[in-house]
């Protein structure tokens, strides 16, 4: 059973706020060092573009990596250069990167309902695609999770733009830290350089940002980091729903303060 530890007289989003005060003073791997001191789990979700993939360093290189489990939702439809990242990263940090897949059942009452690649045809279509593959796994990956890691910055899209380091995100229950957030394009790519970290080549034929194969594609010269993404659809705020944030408030059992250890068991 696990043990965690309640914040006295501190509602969640005041507890969120006062730990992004805290981060805001700190380098990337000192983020991720406080934030690995915390009880309960902490769980960072990585999608292996170049904001992921340093936060996978910066947890390596800052002794964090026992204390942050890392996961990945292998949708079934990601690009052949992102599954071999995934592998060369584990060899590279000794770490491992576990897999969410979605359920075979929900693939093909998808393909039944829709065509395979019916997110083609229907924003509808596409949110459905984006919660069996996406939504679905990223609730198992986060179950019992305390506090949850994002490679989201205020730089990669308008609808982006006001990300905190750390906030209450009361439908799943937990804290979802954003490390990058207040970091530029060119901070994080000059990390990536000192470091060495192992990146996609699909960033060097402009592909900032990496998602599902049929649904990605690279941007052109002037356009937003993210407009490769459903670049079919003419809303420019989409998003796949795993960074939307709802207005539901649930209460929610918060971590230790990072000065006291709390064993899992």
């Amino acid at each position: 059973m696990r043990i965690l530890l309640r914040m006295t007289n501190e509602t969640p989003s005041h507890a969120a706020e006062k730990l992004a005060e805290n981060l805001a003073a700190l380098d990337l791997e000192a983020r991720l060092r406080h934030i690995s001191r915390f009880a309960g789990r902490t769980v960072f979700t990585t999608s292996l573009g170049i904001e992921d993939q340093v936060i996978t360093t910066a947890i390596a290189r800052s002794g964090a990596a026992s204390s942050v489990e890392i996961v990945t939702l292998d949708t079934g439809r990601l690009f052949d250069e992102t599954r071999e990242l995934i592998e060369e990263t584990e060899r590279r940090f000794a770490l491992s990167i576990e897999r969410y897949r979605p359920a075979p059942i929900d693939v093909e009452d998808y393909k039944a309902r829709y065509g395979i690649d019916g997110f083609y045809e229907s924003v509808e279509a596409r949110h459905a695609c984006c919660e069996i593959r996406k939504l679905r796994p990223l609730a198992l990956a986060l179950d019992r999770a305390s506090i949850w890691i994002t490679g989201v910055r205020r730089g990669q899209s308008g609808a982006r733009a006001q990300t905190p380091l750390a906030e209450f995100d009361a439908q799943r229950d937990l804290i979802k830290v954003n490390p990058l957030a207040d970091m530029t394009l060119d901070a994080i790519e000059a990390y990536a350089r000192t470091h060495d970290v192992p990146l996609n080549p699909l960033h060097a034929r402009s592909y900032p940002s990496i998602g599902c194969e049929p649904c990605t594609r690279a941007i052109k010269p002037g356009e937003p980091e993210r407009a490769g993404r459903w670049w079919w659809e003419q809303d420019q705020t989409r998003e796949c729903g795993l960074h939307v944030k709802s207005s539901a408030s649930s209460p929610v059992i918060l971590p230790a303060s990072p000065k006291v250890s709390v064993p899992i068991s």
